[in-house]
């Protein structure tokens, strides 16, 4: 099957996995909506449509930082009980509609502190949303497996805390951890008690880097933090000269560290030019362990079937391609060895192999 034959159908039938997806920048725009209403915060507007729009709009400046400012109006209804579970239920339900198999939904929840739930708390409460969305999506044929990642703000002081959440919820549906927030000007390794603690208890985590700053923050990631997996890593490429890898390239190929690759996002904060020219072809050509994923749905606009769709249509993917970068993911999954293998074998293969 060549991409020019795959439609939007098929697509969207695939089975999909996504590893990165941030729980605050994927709300429906209609649900923002009706939870700004009932906590009396202001948005750009209240229509969902012309809010989508303005969403998409604002994320297309190139900048990251500015892209990030965008989820004043997505925290600020994150903040009670209420807005928590629906945000986290829906999350599950959007991910089924969307053909999503396994997803890793990843947020901070020391941005979510407002209205007076404790760390703790907040934890309890997405996870019960999340079960809830689980159970629904079974229950309508659409099955879809979800783990949490929790997440340290970068530019604050309470990573630790966010490494304890994860260890004391890891039996609980928390997955891993994630460092997140602006790049450039707060480096991993200011975190190091954080990844040691995850380390001394055999949690795994991945780190944002390679995005808004170069190879330096990819090495540090990798060699001095110990991060399993990378948070976009489209920078990757610097170390690569006409097909040729440079040391740090190789090591990230050759050790099979799995690469979160989130192409409309990284065109909208100016890490890539194109889908067509996008890094994520490139390196799947090369042999890394690379993985699609949609970073934030309703800031990007986008799914994970358009995200594929924009491949098949700009940069000549097949369904083959995306099969792998669905194996590719699966296989990185923050998930037990047996239920990864689980999931390729009874799901994701058998999934393509209707197609193909």
């Amino acid at each position: 099957m060549t991409a020019t034959r795959v439609d939007a159908e098929v697509l969207r039938r695939l089975p999909k996995a996504v590893l990165h997806d941030h729980l605050d920048g994927g709300l429906r725009p209609a649900t923002l909506v009706e939870l700004a209403a009932a906590v009396g915060h202001t948005l750009p507007t209240t229509d969902p449509d012309e809010l989508a729009a303005w969403y998409f709009e604002a994320a297309n400046s190139g900048d990251l930082v500015r892209y990030i400012g965008t989820f004043e109006h997505t925290l600020a209804v994150m903040q009670t009980r209420e807005g928590l579970l629906r945000t986290a239920e829906e999350y599950v339900l959007d991910l089924a509609a969307d053909g999503v198999v396994y997803g890793e939904v990843r947020y901070a929840p020391e941005l979510m502190l407002k209205g007076r739930l404790t760390l703790p708390e907040v934890v309890e409460t997405v996870q019960e949303g999340l079960a809830a969305g689980m159970a629904k999506a079974t229950a309508a044929g659409t099955p879809v497996r979800v783990g949490t990642l929790l997440c340290g703000m970068r530019m604050f002081g309470r990573t630790r805390e966010a490494a304890d959440l994860a260890v004391a919820f890891r039996d609980a549906g928390v997955v891993g951890f994630d460092i997140a927030g602006a790049e450039d000007g707060f480096p991993a390794a200011d975190h190091l008690d954080a990844f040691q603690h995850l380390r001394d208890e055999s949690v795994p985590f991945t780190i944002h880097a390679g995005e808004a700053y170069g190879l330096p923050s990819i090495h540090q990631a990798l060699q001095v933090c110990g991060a399993q997996r990378i948070g976009h890593g489209v920078r990757i490429t610097e170390d690569i000269v006409d097909g040729k890898l440079g040391r740090l390239a190789a090591w990230v190929r050759d050790r099979r560290v799995a690469l979160e690759m989130c192409p409309t996002s990284n065109l909208q904060t100016g890490a890539a030019t194109s889908i067509a020219d996008h890094p994520i072809t490139e390196l799947k050509d090369l042999g890394f362990r690379v993985t699609l994923n949609t970073d934030n749905r309703l800031v990007s606009g986008t799914t994970m079937t358009r995200e594929m769709s924009l491949l098949v249509e700009q940069a000549g993917w097949t369904v083959e391609d995306l099969r792998t970068v669905t194996v590719n993911a699966v296989k990185s999954a923050f998930l037990p060895f047996d239920e990864r293998r689980a999931l390729l074998e009874d799901v994701v293969l058998p999934g393509y192999a209707a197609v193909l």
